[in-house]
């Protein structure tokens, strides 16, 4: 009796946990779509905000067409626990096959099961080649007037997706006959008819979507390798069109995780699927969404930076910490301009700086103008007494900064990709002292 009841508990515990991780996974699910659907709004604005409505090309229709097949995908995943309980026709042992009856709520929901995992797997490689074809519409417009040689690449690319994505659909019509044994439950339809984890289905569809993703990173690399931008920014455009990498990373962990679970494998590839079609929405739309994000986050960021500037504190000659205070012409506090180099004048007054609207009184206590004296003379200029070694004197520099203004070509619009053109260079300023 005890036997029976503490593997009733150990039932009920299990029963409990796989229901928590469930519905762990309805909240990811539902919010990674969520979240892709909120990327791809945000894609769509920036474009029309850019071009129009009438000035949307194929790759954004495309991108919504993988966003309607995305919200089947996420039902389906979550169909695999809600309606299937993670239950297909796979971890089960020949004795369970025989005893359990065809009749029994078990079996179809078994049957249910597979079904749905078959449709998981149409939609996933549904999905992943239309936000690949939209890449490559994407590309068209990235290399437009740069000659045939990567347009001639992105007709390839084209030819590429045609053929992975019908081999991917025929491994998987084709590959288990007659087709009605991908929900067989006994006897034992074999590895290659376990539709949740069969070694086949991963493993091919993993390597063509492997060998497809490289391919389309092929493209951009190159080309953003040879620019002549600085290399931070080329290195950051790189990263930016290098979502694949991440897509791949992705579809490797999904394969493991399946073939190495062949028990819970049905649920793991719902959710893996899940995982790394978001993955693949984020990084399609990201290289379109990112002007737009910079063009609001610049500001913000400006601001910052001139507060932070601003509220700067140098150690002055006494050894206490001073705030500084720039002036009009660029010089700081400490009679050093910003470059460092010293001051302008032979006598410069330390630890004072003057700009155009400020005046102030050296001395110990409170002194008139007209009772100060001027300050020491310039070189080969007569000296003049003072009766006092030690008088105050008052200074006042101004300075002009004199900068060119940006040129046309170096004006960019908020909605362009002002990221892609290379830093803008500042000319020298030439301060003419006054």
């Amino acid at each position: 009796m005890s036997t029976d009841q503490s593997a009733a508990e150990a039932a009920a515990a299990a029963a409990k946990s796989a229901a928590v991780a469930f519905q762990e996974f309805v909240t990811e699910d539902f919010t990674l779509f969520a979240v892709g659907l909120v990327v791809t709004i945000t894609r769509t604005f920036a474009r029309v905000k850019q071009v129009g409505f009438k000035g949307l090309q194929g790759d954004d229709y495309l991108v919504w067409l993988a966003m309607f097949i995305y919200a089947a995908e996420t039902a389906l995943a979550y169909s695999v626990g809600a309606v299937a309980m993670g239950l297909a026709n796979n971890g089960m042992t020949d004795e369970q096959r025989r005893e359990l009856d065809p009749n029994s709520a078990e079996y179809h929901t078994r049957v249910t099961g597979c079904k749905i995992q078959l449709s998981g797997w149409s939609t996933y490689s549904a999905l992943l080649w239309t936000l690949k074809a939209s890449l490559l519409v994407f590309y068209i417009r990235l290399t437009s007037g740069l000659g045939r040689k990567y347009l001639r690449r992105i007709y390839i690319g084209f030819a590429l997706l045609a053929a992975t994505y019908l081999s991917a659909t025929l491994n998987l019509f084709l590959g288990c006959r007659p087709f009605y044994r991908y929900w067989q439950i006994n006897p034992d339809p074999g590895d290659g008819c376990q539709p949740a984890v069969s070694t086949r289905i991963v493993w091919v569809y993993a390597s063509l979507n492997i060998v497809s993703d490289l391919y389309l990173l092929s493209i951009p690399i190159p080309m953003l390798w040879n620019t002549t931008l600085a290399l931070p920014k080329k290195l950051g455009l790189i990263v930016l069109f290098s979502g694949g990498i991440f897509i791949i990373v992705c579809a490797l962990i999904r394969a493991v995780l399946i073939v190495t679970d062949p028990i819970g494998g049905a649920q793991t590839a719902g959710s893996w699927a899940v995982r790394e079609t978001f993955v693949a929405v984020i990084t399609t739309n990201l290289p379109m969404v990112f002007p737009l994000i910079s063009g609001w986050l610049k500001p913000i960021f400006s601001s910052l930076a001139r507060s932070m500037r601003s509220g700067s504190y140098e150690k002055s000659t006494d050894g206490k910490f001073r705030r500084s205070i720039a002036t009009f012409g660029g010089g700081i506090a400490n009679g050093q301009n910003r470059q460092g180099r010293a001051p302008r004048t032979a006598n410069p007054l330390t630890g004072l700086t003057f700009t155009e609207s400020e005046e102030r009184m050296i001395s110990s206590g409170q002194v008139k103008l007209q009772d100060l004296q001027a300050g020491s003379p310039p070189q080969g200029a007569a000296p003049q007494n003072n009766s006092d070694d030690n008088s105050d004197g008052i200074r006042k520099d101004v300075e002009i900064a004199v900068t060119s203004l940006p040129t046309d070509e170096e004006r960019q619009s908020p909605g362009s990709f002002a990221f892609a053109t290379g830093p803008m260079r500042k000319s020298p300023s030439t301060r003419l002292p006054k």
